[in-house]
């Protein structure tokens, strides 16, 4: 007998769950009925979308499915921020965090299974790089979260575990699932994809999506980012920057948000505030800085904080926004650059349990 292998609705965007419906004789708009279902309501149980027919909830029961990552692990820190360990089919972990801050909720979701581009500071780079993850398995972690808060989150930052544009196509879906006006309803100004600068990608990105550009920088010129970001000996500052300038290009209210993480005696002198400034110079930026998370095995120290603050100054001075970014869920592994997946503690919950209760949806 013939196993009939069931879609996994979550890898649909909208148009395209609505081609799946057409392509069984079916509608377009259950199509869009279906994916307000799963993804505004949190519901996956098709014999609970009551306004689909019997007959058709029969039909997508042979032939679908939504096939979501398993929660095995919750871990929460003393300043609210929440890690969730979510196991894939293949038995990988990932890590998706939620951040409260001010009335939002954050969540911080990973693309890939470790990371390739071997950042030396970063906790989950040295674990080294598994595999991409699929559609399903990003816009997974935004539903088990939506789940788990009881409402869709404000925010959400692809900074978790991975280099979002190695995993292109599959992140570019599942950020507009996130934005999709009959899903989590995000606008463009509250997705944020973070990279490493991968400027071929960041160019492709442009023409497919304006959502908010962070870049991992954390360097003011390319021998030290060289050592830092090792990517940057393939795309150097001269590429990356103007590849940046290019993708706000048109929207004045956006701006590019470097990420740059303060390291003991490496990158956090006046000296070094300066050459960022003229690095800057022209391009309408944030900085965030990041006090360093240290992690077993790294040599890497944190920058003091007077030292931080005389950093932050210098380029406030300069006309920058500068803001150095509280360092949350350090206590848990949660923090920046610090996830990577491993925990043997497993604590399963128990998610049909919420599948039945309806979400709270937050307008953007």
């Amino acid at each position: 007998m013939e196993v009939v292998q069931k879609t996994n609705l979550l890898e649909l965007d909208l148009k395209s769950m609505e081609a799946f419906f057409v392509d069984l004789g079916s509608k377009a708009f259950h199509g869009r009925n279906v994916f307000k279902w799963i993804h505004k309501h949190g519901v996956v149980d098709f014999t609970a979308m009551t306004d689909i027919s019997k007959r058709l909830r029969e039909q997508l029961e042979a032939v679908a499915e939504v096939r979501l990552p398993e929660l095995v692990f919750e871990q929460p820190s003393w300043d609210g921020t929440r890690k969730w360990v979510l196991e894939l089919e293949d038995g990988q972990r990932i890590e998706t965090v939620y951040i409260p801050d001010d009335g939002r909720s954050t969540i911080c979701v990973s693309s890939q299974v470790g990371c390739a581009l071997d950042c030396s500071f970063c906790s989950t780079a040295q674990q080294g790089f598994n595999r991409n993850l699929s559609v399903a398995e990003i816009i997974g972690q935004v539903w088990v979260a939506a789940r788990e808060l009881g409402h869709s989150p404000t925010n959400v930052v692809m900074m978790g575990m991975g280099e979002p544009l190695a995993n292109f196509d599959p992140v570019v879906t599942a950020m507009d699932i996130m934005q999709d006006d009959l899903a989590y309803m995000l606008s463009k100004y509250r997705v944020t994809i973070s990279t490493s600068g991968i400027v071929p990608a960041l160019r492709k990105l442009k023409e497919v999506s304006d959502v908010s550009l962070a870049v991992s920088l954390h360097a003011p010129d390319n021998a030290l980012r060289d050592e830092l970001v090792p990517i940057n000996r393939k795309y150097p500052l001269e590429e990356l920057i103007p590849a940046c300038r290019d993708f706000i290009e048109g929207d004045k209210r956006r701006k590019v948000t470097w990420e740059y993480v303060m390291l003991d005696g490496i990158n956090d002198s006046i000296k070094h505030a300066k050459g960022l400034i003229r690095l800057l110079e022209g391009t309408p930026s944030k900085v965030n800085l990041i006090p360093f998370n240290p992690f077993p095995g790294s040599d890497y120290k944190t920058s003091p904080p007077e030292r931080v603050e005389a950093f932050r100054q210098r380029l406030k001075r300069s006309g920058i926004i500068a803001m150095t970014r509280k360092t949350r869920g350090d206590d848990i592994d949660a923090a920046c650059g610090q996830l990577v997946g491993k925990v043997r503690d497993r604590s399963r919950r128990d998610l049909k349990r919420r599948q039945s209760q309806p979400l709270q949806v937050n307008p953007s």
